[in-house]
């Protein structure tokens, strides 16, 4: 089961002033998504699928100066936040699955760690199909089935409640973008870890970004001291050299109608 999206909406609007704080994770997936774009495509409107603060409403209206641009995300919050940032004409709240906009009236859509929200990945994919334009771009990036694995792992040593968001599996987004009726130009995995000094530091960075536990059956109530206790020691045994490892499983796809 996927998170209740009214609960995803609320917990990114409530990080919307902290989020970019700790987003330098999430500013390097999406340049290299950005990367892999042919920056000399014809583009002369695009949208900003899951915009959250609106960085890279802002990348891509540099990129593509001459075009219009319509950012769209489901948390208000995070909209409130971007508007006055600039980078779009116009900041639309919405829902990918359900996208309040006209037929086949964009080039690009750029959706950079968003999708990976959607309880209907194949619907969000359809709809991308029905706003673009004949030869346009889907360009997005979601997390995978492995994501926080160690704080995973070292929960299961505690309890047996959920506390680390699931996630689909590569081979759930390959087959659902094989049958998207999108031609699939890329679609490649690749896992990124950063490191933390210590676990307070970890679960400071997800609430920050409003991407902490929101698993349906996630435990209620504060964490006892003797499970977080016994949860730190859990996680020091994946200790590095550089700190504690928080491994994240990204899907990059490049798709085209």
């Amino acid at each position: 089961m996927m998170p209740d999206k009214h609960a995803v909406a609320a917990s990114f609007s409530r990080a919307a002033a902290s989020y970019d704080s700790v987003a330098g994770l999430q500013r390097e997936i999406g340049h290299t998504l950005l990367e892999r774009l042919p920056m000399d495509a014809r583009v002369e409107r695009w949208l900003d699928l899951g915009c959250g603060t609106g960085y890279f409403s802002r990348e891509l209206a540099r990129c593509w100066p001459d075009a219009e641009g319509v950012a769209l995300d489901l948390a208000e919050g995070m909209l409130r936040h971007a508007r006055p940032l600039g980078g779009a004409e116009c900041f639309i709240a919405g829902d990918a699955e359900a996208l309040p906009l006209m037929d086949a009236r964009f080039d690009l859509l750029f959706s950079s760690l968003a999708l990976q929200w959607c309880e209907d990945f194949g619907q969000a994919l359809r709809e991308a199909k029905r706003v673009l334009r004949p030869g346009g771009l889907l360009a997005f990036s979601s997390l995978c089935d492995g994501t926080l694995a160690e704080l995973r792992d070292s929960w299961r040593e505690v309890d047996g409640h959920a506390h680390v968001n699931r996630f689909r599996s590569p081979q759930d987004y390959q087959l659902l973008c094989d049958n998207s009726g999108l031609q699939v130009e890329s679609l490649w995995v690749s896992p990124l870890t950063v490191h933390f000094p210590d676990l307070a530091s970890l679960t400071h960075a997800l609430k920050a970004l409003g991407a902490h536990n929101l698993n349906p059956g996630r435990p209620g109530g504060l964490t006892g001291r003797a499970r977080l206790r016994a949860l730190v020691q859990a996680y020091e045994r994946w200790r590095q050299p550089e700190g504690l490892p928080a491994t994240y499983q990204v899907i990059y796809g490049v798709l085209r109608k």
